[in-house]
């Protein structure tokens, strides 16, 4: 079975990172990377459509991550409220953290890094999501249907009289 498609939303104050980590991230299959360049057209995306995992940005002058995630969580016309929110920043200083808390972000990662490593943490992000949602019950066996109701059908191969042999 296909994996699902899952949509990551890249808003990053440098264009050029941005370019990289939409690049990276759409390396895997079953990633629709959507690259922002302002928190306007983040919001407004996702009025419209689900988004699985935000990529910000702590060194953003005019849409900082703390700022972005609290606009997005206080936003209540957003399509998809189970979304995860990973932040980039230079340094991880005290005040920091207590905006990542205050705010909702729920991963930071200290740049410079690998790429690679953000595809890591998006996968470890989305797996840790789909482990938490409930899963639905499957039968393991199909109930034989009654064919008596129907009156005069008989049916040929019953476990008391197994298949023909040809």
């Amino acid at each position: 079975m296909a994996e699902p498609s899952r949509t990551i939303a890249v808003l990053v104050a440098n264009p050029a990172l941005s370019s990289i980590l939409s690049m990276v991230l759409a390396s895997v299959p079953s990633y629709r990377v959507r690259p922002f360049e302002s928190e306007l057209a983040l919001v407004t995306y996702m009025h419209l459509a689900p988004v699985d995992v935000v990529v910000t940005d702590f060194d953003s002058a005019n849409a900082r991550a703390d700022r972005v995630t609290r606009d997005l969580r206080a936003d209540e016309a957003i399509v998809n409220r189970e979304y995860q929110v990973i932040a980039l920043a230079s340094e991880v200083s005290p005040e920091t953290k207590d905006l990542c808390i205050a705010s909702g972000i729920d991963e930071v990662i200290v740049k410079p890094m690998s790429p690679k490593y953000l595809v890591e943490r998006v996968q470890s992000r989305l797996a840790r999501r789909a482990a938490a949602l409930p899963r639905p019950l499957r039968t393991s066996t199909l109930r034989r249907p009654d064919f008596a109701q129907y009156g005069n059908v008989i049916p040929l191969w019953t476990r008391e009289r197994p298949l023909p042999q040809h």
